[in-house]
């Protein structure tokens, strides 16, 4: 389909897929930010685009509504599959894909009505590494660390799972509220301590194996829903002792299941969703170039 989308959502947090060789202009960051643009545009959390790989059964690449490029997303992940079994691109309900944040293994769950109605997806190993992130502390392990920002003195565990994330925890009990995520995520996200710029989850331990985050994504901002920082969120907290595995962890947009082994190994599990599938018309396209 000439300049055709494919919207999904996994609990929320919507994409849309396009694949370049069906497009007639480029996936510039210009044209990224006006496709996503919620007013202007189609409106987005993202562009996941349909790439070739050596590795893998599918390549993926994942731009952020700022243009930017994310190195990899979980809800992503589940939608991206979605639209390969739906738009008949692969038969398979078990597939391997390429992103810039590794490799990840996609095992499809199909209901009755043929729908890959939900993912796993095996992510990959987190890692506390400060180089991983990157982030300029000059420590083994990023696990409880000191960090000023908003006027605020925090302590956060720094945690790649391919992409970065910052995850703060409060004590169980207590809450977080959405005027400190507006406050305290971008001031996270932009961080001298992350040259990069960083992905942050504000977390709080529900029970011995839930959490409940808000998120504030790098280049996106608040987002109901995260698989990337579901992920992130629990390994903190299975490093930290505050839960153990596997972890509920729940967003205001829904909750996502993970599986955090004794070498941080992670696999994850949601419900994802296809909306609509449609072109773009010429006139907006004439205004990308």
């Amino acid at each position: 389909m000439k300049n055709g989308f494919f919207r999904g959502h996994g609990l929320g947090n919507d994409y849309l897929v396009m694949d370049p060789k069906e497009l007639g202009f480029k996936l510039t960051p210009k044209a990224i930010r006006a496709i996503c643009d919620r007013h202007w545009g189609l409106g987005s959390d993202g562009i996941l685009v349909l790439a070739p790989s050596k590795k893998a059964d599918f390549g993926l690449r994942i731009f952020n509504p700022d243009g930017s490029e994310a190195e990899k997303s979980g809800n992503g992940l589940r939608i991206f599959a979605r639209y390969l079994h739906a738009t008949q691109k692969t038969r398979k309900t078990r597939f391997t894909v390429e992103t810039i944040g590794g490799l990840v293994t996609c095992t499809l769950h199909v209901d009755r009505n043929g729908d890959a109605a939900s993912v796993t997806v095996e992510m990959g190993r987190a890692t506390f590494a400060p180089g991983a992130l990157p982030c300029s502390l000059a420590v083994e392990e990023l696990v409880d660390q000191p960090i000023e920002a908003a006027g605020q003195r925090l302590h956060f565990t720094g945690v790649s799972v391919g992409n970065p994330h910052c995850v703060v925890f409060k004590p169980a009990g207590e809450q977080w509220s959405r005027e400190e995520l507006l406050a305290l995520g971008p001031a996270l996200e932009n961080h001298a301590l992350f040259p990069r710029r960083t992905n942050v989850q504000l977390a709080v331990p529900t029970g011995q194996r839930e959490i409940f985050i808000l998120i504030w994504e790098r280049g996106a901002g608040e987002t109901q829903a995260s698989g990337s920082s579901s992920c992130a969120a629990a390994s903190a907290g299975v490093k930290l002792g505050l839960v153990q595995s596997p972890v509920t962890v729940n967003m205001p947009g829904g909750t996502l299941h993970i599986d955090v082994d004794k070498e941080f190994n992670l696999t994850m599990k949601g419900p994802v969703a296809e909306v609509a599938r449609g072109t773009l018309s010429p006139s907006f396209v004439r205004g990308l170039k």
